[in-house]
């Protein structure tokens, strides 16, 4: 998927980095030895690379980076050598998003988008510092749900997500040696890690691709590692002098813009109903909190409007009490929400926000009445996703653990080539502007549709957005960033594209 999003703690991910704490940046970390990998068959898990040809390793990094010398982790790796060597760039890593995405077959999955450039590197791909095949974090088992009850009030389910949230906090912090590792889940740490990849591979450079927090991590990879970094694309990145909730709350607006019409009439009684009376549908019970999340996934992309329009149909016989099998959209979506895979999601959202920027984590407000009040404040102008956007408590806003580290101060002309769609309604637009001007090197490539994501959209089953496809590709080809910005004219959607909205909500594959 594009972007993770958290529902057992009622909190929705959006590829969120608190960058805003202005602070000295620290040196280059030490780059260690040359480690020899032992390469093998990736695990059976990883079908995709095995059939591929890849081979995978683990990684030797500190845990504190710090302290060199003292408890280390291992990060998985993957790779795919290079099919003309005589035309060999180097290594081109990627981060597909989240935070929380595991990207250990994400650098894989760019090839079609790449075309021949694939064939021109060695494609590296690695699961962050505790999740996936990496050393991991977990934490205690989640109690189970409450039951549904017939009737509920917009407070009542703000505090079901505040006790949601406290609980996952203290179930990740007091979980095995966590209160040991999670202190040192930061994006800064995940970026000093690539820099670990790149020294074992013994490579002198970089490549990298990042979308959504993985532009906001390769941002900090370039602020950090500057002499590093080769060839670099950030696709729907964030303003890097906010906090994380506040990009959260700027994403209301152009959410909001996003519908119109019947379908946002509809979408408003919907909610004005769950707010009272949650809307059972296959053994669910959707308060208004769920369908926000429901309908904000639906919102990322033109393509999904259909399924949105057919959502909306379903959920309306669901509250008029009709008998009725639900569609591929909405079933898909009712299957992820109540899958572990989402709670996975959120966890591991939870541990990198948590990890980054000042006090409070992540520049989360400690008090709940604070999102309670923007709640309420914010239905005036956005009573769709106002709510969702001001109102959904992390649970960064009870973490015990005071980050190590502020964020990163972005501001460095290491020459990076930007990706954003002018509407997108997770990392709104103007985000990628306040980031253009801080990479004074920069070029960007803006796409005239509402998305989130702009290179390699055909490999979702989404429109293609050539011109942006083009610049990443000559850019990653012959080391050639556009002579100016340049903006993507409007592709209009294929009449058989079919699109899967579900994937949104994954932890990304997007991110």
């Amino acid at each position: 998927m594009r972007v993770a999003s958290a529902v057992t703690a009622g909190l929705g991910l959006v590829g969120l980095l608190a960058s805003g704490v202005a602070a000295a940046d620290l040196p280059e970390a030490p780059k260690g030895q040359h480690q020899k990998l032992s390469w093998g068959r990736c695990s059976a898990e990883q079908k995709e690379l095995n059939e591929a040809g890849a081979q995978c390793a683990k990684v030797t990094v500190p845990l504190d980076h710090a302290d060199p010398g003292g408890r280390t982790i291992e990060i998985a790796v993957s790779r795919v050598k290079a099919k003309s060597p005589g035309e060999r760039r180097g290594i081109l890593l990627s981060n597909p998003g989240g935070p929380g995405g595991s990207g250990l077959a994400n650098t894989l999955a760019l090839r079609p988008a790449l075309k021949d450039v694939a064939d021109r590197y060695d494609l590296i791909g690695f699961d962050p510092r505790f999740l996936g095949e990496s050393t991991p974090v977990t934490c205690g088992e989640a109690p189970p749900p409450a039951p549904p009850t017939g009737t509920t009030t917009p407070r009542r389910d703000f505090e079901d997500s505040v006790r949601s949230a406290r609980d996952t906090a203290l179930r990740c912090q007091e979980h095995g040696d966590n209160a040991e590792l999670l202190p040192h889940a930061s994006t800064r740490n995940v970026a000093r890690d690539m820099d670990a990849i790149r020294a074992a591979l013994g490579e002198r450079r970089l490549s990298y691709y990042g979308i959504s927090y993985g532009a906001d991590l390769g941002a900090v990879y370039t602020q950090m590692f500057p002499r590093r970094a080769d060839r670099i694309v950030l696709d729907s990145s964030t303003d890097p002098a906010a906090t994380q909730y506040e990009l959260f709350q700027r994403s209301g607006a152009p959410a909001e813009a996003a519908l119109k019409g019947q379908v946002r009439a509809d979408v408003r009684k919907l909610l004005a109903r769950a707010e009272r009376y949650p809307i059972p549908v296959e053994g669910l019970s959707l308060n208004a909190p769920l369908l926000r999340i429901i309908f904000k996934q639906l919102v990322q992309h033109e393509e999904n409007d259909p399924q949105l329009a057919g959502v909306v149909a379903d959920l309306k016989k669901a509250a008029a009490g009709e008998q009725f099998e639900p569609g591929s959209a909405l079933k898909g979506l009712l299957e992820l929400l109540s899958s572990p895979e989402l709670a996975d999601s959120m966890v591991g959202g939870a541990i990198f926000m948590c990890g980054d920027g000042g006090w409070p984590a992540g520049g989360w407000p400690k008090n709940p009445e604070t999102y309670w009040k923007n709640m309420q404040r914010s239905r005036a102008t956005q009573p769709v996703f106002g709510p969702y956007v001001n109102g959904m408590i992390a649970p960064c806003a009870f973490w015990g653990t005071q980050p190590r580290e502020p964020g990163t101060k972005i501001r460095n002309g290491v020459p990076v080539l930007l990706l954003q769609a002018k509407y997108d309604n997770n990392v709104p637009y103007e985000g990628a502007l306040a980031l253009h001007q801080k990479l004074e090197g920069s070029r960007l490539v803006t796409a005239d549709i509402r998305s989130h994501g702009v290179y390699g959209r055909g490999n979702d089953g989404l429109t293609p957005v050539p011109c942006a496809d083009d610049a990443v590709n000559t850019y990653l080809r012959d080391g050639k960033l556009p002579a100016e910005d340049i903006t993507c004219a409007k592709t209009e959607p294929k009449a058989d594209l079919k699109t899967d909205p579900k994937t949104d909500l994954k932890t990304e594959k997007t991110q």
